[in-house]
């Protein structure tokens, strides 16, 4: 449904106060079904709080996160591993089961990391809804926790619903022939897109 990914470089801006994106995401290698590199990073601002954030997420051909790190300007960082099945651990090598089943990740601040389900999961209109364990990070404390979230392909390769499980938010999210966010209701716009 989508194509293979080559190397692109795009970027959002909020919608609330200032901020950019400037994201590349890029194959490891030139073979078919290589891994997958994101890099990226963020000013911006949350609950009147600046912040600057550097984040690269890995994952393998199908999409399955195997590792990120992100960083902050203030020296704060997170670096977590999986094994693309749900089982996380450090970068020194403790367990964190707490986090088992969460297969993708959420990265507050940023329109991408709605990607990673979409794209992994091959979604069509006739999958129904799916329901997920994300390891969320927010950019305030990076403290991650477990958050339930729910997407729905309402245009196969082309429009998402993603809902948090609480209902307290929904949006339906168009994407590109990459399954990059194009417009995030009330959050984030894409100002451009470059492909090599």
């Amino acid at each position: 449904m989508f194509r293979a990914l080559s190397s692109t470089t795009v970027r959002w801006r909020p919608l609330e106060g200032e901020g950019l994106e400037h994201l590349t995401i890029r194959p490891l290698d030139a073979s078919v079904g290589a891994a997958i590199r994101a890099e990226s990073v963020l000013i911006g601002e949350r609950g009147g709080a600046p912040y600057g954030v550097r984040y690269r997420i890995d994952c393998d051909a199908g999409w399955r996160v195997t590792s990120f790190v992100i960083e902050t300007t203030d020296a704060r960082r997170l670096h977590l591993l999986s094994d693309g099945t749900g089982h996380w651990r450090t970068a020194e090598g403790v367990a964190l089961p707490r986090f088992d089943g969460c297969i993708d990740i959420d990265l507050a601040g940023t329109p991408f990391t709605n990607t990673l389900p979409i794209r992994r999961m091959d979604l069509t209109r006739a999958s129904g809804t799916a329901k997920l364990k994300m390891l969320y990070v927010p950019f305030d404390s990076f403290e991650p926790t477990v958050d339930g979230q729910h997407y729905t392909c309402l245009e196969d390769g082309k429009l998402y619903r993603y809902q948090a499980e609480d209902r307290s938010f929904t949006a339906d999210l168009p994407v590109d022939e990459d399954g990059l966010v194009i417009d995030y209701p009330t959050l984030f716009q894409r100002l451009s897109l470059e492909t090599n």
